[in-house]
């Protein structure tokens, strides 16, 4: 009956999950580890809803991650705010981003509008390497963590509860979204932007207004992501990260919502314990080899994106709902 009751009203179930989440650190499990997790989920999440419910692949969504990380690095430690407006500052800026990057980028459809969003974004990798304020090379490093409302944020455990919170916003939102009347009209620019026009909307500003939202949700991430490790490094704006966040979304399930949320467990989780299940292969095998998989993470996660592309075309998640329409036709089929 409960999982009668979680199809009717999925929230439900996102419920269950966020409440499950919640629980990881009592049973043991390492924050920093999961909240990484969570950062780089909400970053999935928010690209999702770009190329996923709207149409427009982006290669360059690192650019807002990083603005956003360098944004609130420096608000943080340079000027010295609390941790809200630190957090706020990032988001803001990265939506600015998005506005400036999302006019230029939106007059094009395709390949081209993916190829303009990849060249702005490394303009902007180049600037942040060069910029006094970011620390080129070195990053901003040492990036105080603060308080939120009185609540000391250099504890593990309060900082993990404020970032899960961070995530279930971000992900309300782009539930929210997703199931409103401007979702609606997203969705119809993905599947017939033709049809969507001859029925009268400005398809031009729905995309960019999905840009800017995207970008600001993904700033968010980055945001959060800098006050959980405490600094923002190149690492954030390259266009590798671009490329990471597009995986981790067909590994989980392009179009869905829990599927970013998957693929960014997996990728996170591979990049993080390679190295461990590398020496756990040397062990059992023999073979020598496989004690330098740490150092082969590129190798193996597009290992899992060949395996993925050829075997999971919906991803994890997406198969896993095709599999259970499957069944419950069949079901449907024995009881008619």
């Amino acid at each position: 009956m409960s999982s009668a009751a979680s199809s009717r009203n999925p929230l439900l179930g996102y419920g269950a999950l966020f409440l499950a989440i919640a629980m990881l650190p009592l049973l043991g499990f390492y924050p920093i580890f999961i909240m990484k997790v969570l950062c780089y989920a909400l970053f999935a999440c928010a690209f999702n809803l770009l190329v996923g419910f709207t149409g427009l692949l982006s290669f360059g969504h690192a650019a807002f991650l990083g603005t956003a990380a360098y944004g609130a690095g420096y608000a943080l430690k340079i000027w010295g705010l609390p941790a809200p407006l630190g957090i706020l500052f990032g988001t803001g800026a990265a939506a600015v981003m998005g506005l400036l990057i999302g006019l230029l980028a939106i007059r094009r459809t395709g390949i081209y509008f993916s190829m303009i969003t990849l060249a702005l974004s490394q303009m902007l990798f180049f600037f942040f390497l060069q910029a006094p304020f970011t620390g080129g090379e070195d990053g901003l490093q040492s990036v105080p963590r603060g308080s939120f409302f009185g609540f000391d944020l250099g504890r593990d455990l309060t900082l993990y509860y404020l970032v899960l919170a961070i995530f279930i916003g971000g992900f309300w939102m782009i539930y929210r979204t997703v199931n409103s009347p401007f979702g609606q009209v997203l969705t119809s620019i993905r599947e017939n932007e033709a049809r969507a026009t001859s029925l009268g909307y400005d398809v031009d500003r729905f995309k960019l207004l999905a840009f800017v939202l995207s970008a600001a949700l993904a700033g968010l991430a980055g945001a959060t992501k800098t006050l959980v490790l405490g600094f923002a490094t190149l690492t954030d704006a390259v266009w590798t990260t671009s490329g990471l966040v597009i995986l981790m979304t067909l590994v989980g399930g392009m179009g869905t919502l829990l599927g970013p949320m998957v693929g960014a467990l997996i990728i996170i989780s591979l990049e993080n314990k390679i190295g461990d299940l590398g020496k756990a292969l040397a062990d059992m095998t023999g073979v020598a080899w496989f004690n330098g998989l740490g150092e082969s993470v590129s190798l193996v996660t597009g290992l899992i994106f060949i395996v993925c592309v050829l075997a999971f075309r919906r991803g994890v998640v997406g198969e896993a709902i095709a599999l259970r329409d499957r069944l419950l036709q069949r079901s449907t089929d024995k009881q008619s």
